[in-house]
């Protein structure tokens, strides 16, 4: 006897999926365990800092603990050296950067079996082999080199990788986009250079030449138009997300992305709720307008203290509200990202530990795994996931690497009239 086609269809369909074929959980999970993972932003030490814990123990910091990051799969972390503006102002910034150096170095050490100091593509690579997690370093904010050339060579044999040029501060040699979370925040305030100054291109050239990658995370747009043109190395943004979606100068113009994109770069999304959500930013921006005098009265009575000024202004924002949005708010900027320049432009810069307002369903590390499945559900190959998640990353830091080699030759800077 015949079965009719459409019978016969209907029957494979209340089969289910055929021996061996993966659905999309299992598709996705497979794709994510291969997968290099690579977040180039966790402000790991900041946490640990103001309170050690073990990393070995769940809950170590807000954020991040080895047995979440084993559930997010991650291969590479580069931990932040986040030196904080005010030291800037009381000094103090490269004593700062180098405790912090020691103790990402004391963290890595006391977990040999599960971290790998790491400082190349190929120690990325390694410790996946190895079933390692890679610890790299950025630094973050530019005056913890002190405007030294000698202090910036140094660092970057400590294992530094990538600078921030600037944090929310304008530094003695570039702009950055400023303080916006500030209550009075006046972007014309940070424009000191309109851009970088000549010892700022110096700066990115010695970057350059020693295989440092330049970071313009915080900096200001006209100092992205002076680092894309200085620059001999491609660029990238380690922590920031797409103006587009959401604006603040924290984030990219579409025009911008392009060019980084362009010239080799990478653009890194920040999964922070303020990055990812326009109703998040006007929601905390009515904060701030209800709270400025408060904010006045205590800008005055510490005039005279920077430390204190800093320390009471502190206590006053931390107390707002969090506002958070939903995970796939970062998928979206992620995507924005592919149509705006490709998919080779985009990977994964989460600031966590650094961000208060991680989003509903992407609370930390180990959540990671959410952003392949979703990338797979709208339907981008596996391809492109394994880029976002961190082969695009990894070409980007080849080639930072390749300029270096190829500058082997080269003595190093020194500015005119300047001994070090």
């Amino acid at each position: 006897m015949r079965v009719p086609l459409v019978l016969l269809l209907i029957a494979v369909a209340a089969a289910g999926p055929a021996r061996g074929a993966a659905g999309p959980e299992e598709r996705a999970a497979r794709l994510h365990r291969g997968a290099i993972v690579v977040d180039t932003h966790l402000d790991v030490p900041y946490k640990l800092e103001e309170k050690w814990a073990d990393v070995a123990e769940r809950g170590a910091t807000p954020h991040f603990d080895l047995p979440r990051a084993r559930e997010g799969g991650l291969t590479g972390g580069f931990f932040a050296v986040y030196v904080p503006a005010r030291y800037a102002e009381t000094g103090g910034a490269a004593r700062k950067a180098l405790e912090l150096i020691d103790l990402v170095r004391r963290v890595v050490e006391a977990h040999p079996r599960e971290l790998s100091p790491a400082a190349s593509v190929a120690d990325i690579r390694r410790a996946k082999k190895q079933g390692k997690i890679a610890v790299l370093m950025g630094m973050e904010g530019g005056h913890a080199i002190e405007d030294s050339l000698g202090a910036l060579r140094m660092f970057h044999r400590l294992g530094v990788r990538y600078m921030t040029l600037t944090h929310t501060n304008t530094n003695n040699w570039a702009d950055s986009s400023g303080a916006f979370y500030l209550p009075d925040f006046n972007p014309e305030e940070y424009r000191k250079h309109r851009g970088l100054s000549d010892l700022g291109r110096d700066v990115v050239r010695e970057m350059n030449r020693i295989g440092m990658m330049v970071d313009v995370s915080h900096v200001s747009d006209e100092t992205i138009d002076d680092v894309l043109e200085v620059s001999r190395a491609p660029v990238f943004a380690s922590h920031s997300s797409c103006r587009a979606l959401t604006d603040i100068p924290r984030n990219l113009r579409d025009d911008q992305i392009r060019r980084i994109a362009a010239a080799g770069g990478v653009v890194m999304i920040n999964i922070g709720s303020y990055f990812v959500d326009q109703k998040v930013v006007d929601a905390a921006r009515a904060d701030l307008l209800a709270v400025r005098p408060e904010y006045e009265r205590v800008k005055a009575e510490h005039a005279g203290d920077p430390a204190k000024r800093w320390e009471a202004v502190g206590a006053l924002l931390d107390a707002l509200p969090h506002h958070r949005t939903d995970w796939t708010k970062a998928v979206d900027h992620i995507e924005h990202v592919i149509k705006v320049a490709g998919p080779d432009a985009v990977g994964l810069g989460t600031d966590f530990d650094g961000v208060r307002d991680p989003p509903e369903g992407l609370e930390d590390v180990s959540r990671l795994p959410v952003i392949t499945r979703e990338l797979l559900r709208r339907g981008h190959p596996e391809p492109v996931v394994r880029k976002v998640l961190g082969e695009n990353f990894l070409r980007f830091f080849s080639r930072v690497e390749a300029v270096a080699r190829a500058s082997a030759g080269e003595q190093a800077f020194i500015p005119a009239g300047r001994g070090e």
